[in-house]
């Protein structure tokens, strides 16, 4: 699995995961820095254009 988004707080983490979930991406939670509270998102590489392409889809409605 490679990093894919590093959220800004809870909430974007939440946005972020249910946009996953949604488009059935599998992804995982890491710790990016020793004692941070936030956690990066990862997915797997054969995912990561479908998971960038959700994102924008998101992005663009949001506008």
């Amino acid at each position: 699995m490679s990093k894919f988004y590093d959220p800004w707080d809870e909430h974007d983490l939440a946005r972020v995961e249910g946009i996953l979930k949604n488009g059935m991406i599998s992804y995982s939670l890491k710790r990016g820095i020793p004692g941070a509270s936030l956690k990066e998102i990862h997915v797997a590489e054969e995912d990561m254009a479908m998971a960038e392409e959700l994102l924008q889809q998101k992005a663009a409605i949001r506008s």
